[in-house]
């Protein structure tokens, strides 16, 4: 009989199987490890969707952790497979084809779910969210058929879905509710110069416009504004944000917030047995949906759950990249600067290029 520690992890996404890799990093021989995963697919590189939808690489080149992986580090991985409930004070999870896992320790990274803005009619057919492989594999499928495509969301992932979409022989319009694009980012003068580059790429803009509805009789035809004007569009994408995941975890009792609230050592704040990393948790008030934050969590959960010592997480300075060929834009930090900050920009308005530092 094995004497090494259950570990059970729900979730099989980049933060949670980064820490996995840094846990058998740590000490290979300390647990014998479950992993549940909602999808049909082994680990694979969920900020790479874009490029796939744009057809710049395809679903294989994105698989980061293949089923071979799983099984040469002796991982019990259960594909496709949704947990139910954590009982957590007989520590086990049970899924919903009745799969029962017990733990000594659980990691929950549940990730998050797509925004959909609850407007009339944003449950008929061709109404979507951009997330993960069927996602991508759905829009496909519809531009096959369909040719106006509409998009909530001006930010990163808006855009990206936007060209994806042209890519797929779809005109495609961005409808953004602010005045500048990815202005979570980018001041006016960059969001300006973005919009000109995609304008002249063939991609469509209504900027400071609310929709009221989507039309339709069982599939979407068009999309109604507050202003009173209308669009026509056979497939809309929802690409206005996401939530943590947290059902799971609310349900079990543990303390939730904005996320799964977690200390500096990412186990959460109710029960030590239970640590959550990722997308779906929170620290410091802060729920990170990017990528890098997470890997940094990972390692402090591994450090932590292996008995490595405290080695705390202090939270991350995040930065952006749009990942649209021919259209290169990065932002870190605070970009609009604090009264009394000195800024230098440069502007180059032939070359198309604008730079901003602020000190």
């Amino acid at each position: 009989m094995s004497n090494k520690k259950k570990l059970v992890m729900i979730g099989n996404g980049m933060a949670g199987v980064r820490a996995i890799e840094e846990i058998i990093k740590a000490n290979p021989d300390m647990f014998d490890i479950t992993i549940f995963g909602a999808e049909k697919y082994p680990n694979y590189n969920r900020i790479m969707l874009s490029p796939v939808l744009a057809g710049d690489t395809t679903i294989e080149d994105i698989i980061l952790n293949d089923e071979q992986w799983y099984a040469d580090n002796d991982i019990t991985l259960h594909m496709g497979t949704r947990i139910k409930e954590i009982q957590r004070g007989y520590k086990k999870v049970i899924a919903e084809d009745g799969t029962v896992a017990e733990y000594d320790n659980l990691i929950i990274a549940t990730g998050s779910n797509p925004f959909i803005i609850p407007i009339p009619g944003h449950d008929k057919e061709g109404v979507m969210a951009f997330r993960d492989i069927d996602d991508c594999d759905a829009m496909v499928e519809a531009a096959k058929t369909y040719k106006k495509a509409a998009v909530i969301g001006g930010g990163l992932l808006g855009l990206e879905a936007a060209k994806g979409l042209m890519h797929l022989g779809m005109e495609a319009t961005v409808i953004h509710d602010q005045a500048t694009l990815m202005n979570m980012q980018l001041d006016t003068v960059a969001g300006e110069m973005l919009r000109s580059d995609l304008e002249a790429q063939g991609m469509n803009f209504k900027t400071s416009t609310l929709t009221s509805e989507v039309m339709g009789e069982d599939r979407v035809t068009g999309l109604k504004f507050k202003d009173g004007s209308t669009l026509d569009c056979d497939l809309l994408i929802m690409a206005v944000g996401i939530r943590p995941n947290m059902a799971l975890a609310k349900d079990c009792g543990l303390f939730c917030n904005r996320g799964i609230v977690v200390n500096d050592y990412m186990q959460t704040v109710t029960d030590p047995a239970v640590y959550t990393v990722g997308e779906c948790a929170e620290h410091r008030g802060i729920a990170y949906g990017l990528v890098a934050p997470l890997f940094e969590q990972a390692k402090t959960l591994a450090y932590m759950i292996t008995g490595q010592g405290l080695k705390s997480y202090e939270g991350s300075v995040v930065s952006t990249k749009l990942k649209i060929s021919g259209v290169d834009v990065f932002s870190a930090g605070d970009f609009m600067g604090t009264p009394g900050a000195d800024i230098i920009e440069l502007m180059d308005k032939v070359g198309g290029v604008y730079k901003k530092i602020i000190l």
